[in-house]
């Protein structure tokens, strides 16, 4: 490969990865904003919160578009496909993200029509906040092909997993003592519920990381609470 050439593939990597981490800081955003909407009901936020998703889904569809472009112009071996490989899983987590956001606003919208949840809305805030360090710490983790970094990630999904749990029996508790708002603890359940799964698609991107760089698959080896809800 010409020296020219070679010049421009690495632009093309470092511009691939500068957009990967927008996208990051955009889902980390989304994160953040749904959140501050649900602890002050604020459906204007909320509903800001849903139409920015949908500039995430077309980055998506851009990220996936120039890195399938420089798998098939470049050719990539190595290190370097790996990387590539490994965007295309990543772009797909980040866009779920932007999603599950997007379930907690539209929660949001429902639960502003009743009387706050004064006591669970600092809960949720709280796990919101190690959530989106979650996803900023791996998406930092792949960028810099930092192992260590993203075997922090795996470690403190089991912290959100357990505020998940905390969260998840203040709700029920809330409807216990509330039956006539059994609706509303439900909801915040979900959003408890939105926000481990944020957690774990942080997670998902820290493996393809820890992956990438070491090729140890530790994939399916770190616990995970999705479909085992805790009591």
């Amino acid at each position: 490969m010409g020296s020219h050439t070679s010049r421009a593939y690495e632009q093309e990597l470092r511009g691939l990865k500068a957009r990967l981490l927008a996208m990051g800081g955009r889902c980390e955003s989304l994160i953040q904003m749904a959140s501050r909407a649900l602890e002050q009901l604020d459906t204007e936020l909320a509903h800001r919160v849903e139409d920015s998703d949908r500039k995430l889904n077309s980055e998506e569809m851009a990220i996936d578009q120039m890195t399938v472009s420089i798998l098939a112009l470049r050719q990539p071996v190595g290190r370097d496909l790996r990387f590539l490989v490994t965007a295309l899983k990543v772009v797909t987590d980040l866009e779920r993200i932007g999603d599950e956001a997007v379930n907690m606003a539209e929660r949001t919208v429902e639960l502003a029509t009743q009387a706050p949840l004064t006591h669970l809305q600092p809960q949720i805030l709280k796990m919101a906040d190690a959530s989106a360090r979650m996803v900023r710490t791996a998406l930092d983790s792949f960028v810099e092909e930092d192992e260590a970094m993203a075997r922090e990630v795996l470690q403190a999904d089991d912290t959100v997993d357990a505020m998940y749990g905390a969260l998840l029996r203040a709700a029920v508790a809330f409807m216990r003592e509330n039956p006539d708002r059994i609706e509303d603890g439900m909801r915040v359940a979900s959003c408890a519920k939105y926000l481990e799964r944020i957690a774990d698609h942080a997670t998902n991107i820290a493996e393809m990381v820890v992956f990438m760089v070491s090729g140890d698959d530790v994939r399916h080896l770190v616990s995970r609470s999705e479909g085992d809800d805790p009591a």
